[in-house]
């Protein structure tokens, strides 16, 4: 499979003040992980690559240095770069089953979430502003509880423009529990960054009927965007959440 021409990918990437390293970088391994270049795969040389992506030598020899320490490539004397076989440190299912609410200790907890609502519309100003479309543009909105023990801990909002994802289900318990894992599997759309806005706040009516509290409670918000392998921005949430037996955690890899 040949690698895709990424001039429009490095504009956005520089928009995000992203090094073009890592755009590339990003685009290189998400085509290992989804298996288009498999174990054994010589890549093209890094001439080659710098033509292929419109960047210097030097920026592709970064990228492909970064894979090379993450063990994904392979540098061999004679044969060149080598895509190894082996398996990210977090795999692709690990990570959309991550969440950012931690037990106390730090410990992973394992959620389930419940969609409440699901709509079609047109976008906010504020929405188009975010997702880098049209005012009025149209777009998916859909509302969901997330619990762990069975006991609600955060609620979100969702908002995704209606042209990424063009024949989205249109119940709510047709969305898979693993939205990110299907915006991949279905769409070919990865989160590959988040850009997060982190607040407290105190609870109002709406977070006193999804996590069931009866007096004014503390909360976290986390307001975010988040972007796909492209750095184009695809997805903005806003999630309102406990903290009394839980901690946020963000893990910069």
């Amino acid at each position: 499979m040949g690698l895709p021409n990424s001039s429009s990918e490095q504009k956005r990437g520089a928009d995000l003040a992203l090094p073009l390293y890592e755009v590339v970088k990003r685009q290189i391994s998400e085509g290992i992980m989804l298996g288009h270049w498999e174990p054994g795969t010589v890549l093209p040389s890094e001439i080659a690559l710098s033509q292929t992506y419109g960047v210097a030598v030097g920026t592709i020899r970064r990228a492909l240095l970064d894979l090379t320490n993450e063990g994904l490539l392979s540098r061999r004397r004679k044969t060149g770069t080598v895509v190894t076989g082996r398996t990210p440190q977090h795999s692709l299912r690990f990570f959309f089953q991550y969440f950012r609410l931690h037990g106390k200790d730090g410990t992973f907890q394992r959620s389930t979430t419940k969609i409440t609502s699901l709509e079609r519309g047109k976008a906010t100003t504020a929405e188009a502003e975010k997702l880098q479309i049209a005012d009025e543009s149209g777009v998916i909105r859909f509302h969901r509880v997330r619990r762990v023990a069975d006991r609600p801990v955060m609620h979100e909002t969702l908002v995704l423009p209606l042209g990424r994802v063009p024949d989205f289900p249109e119940r709510g318990e047709d969305i898979p529990p693993l939205f990110y894992l299907h915006l991949l599997d279905r769409y070919g759309i990865r989160i590959s960054a988040v850009r997060e806005q982190i607040w407290a706040d105190i609870s109002g009516e709406e977070d006193a009927r999804w996590l069931d509290l009866s007096t004014p409670t503390a909360l976290l918000v986390i307001d975010e965007v988040s972007y796909d392998q492209s750095a184009v921005p695809v997805l903005i949430a806003t999630h309102r959440a406990l903290t009394n037996d839980h901690r946020y955690v963000n893990e910069v890899q």
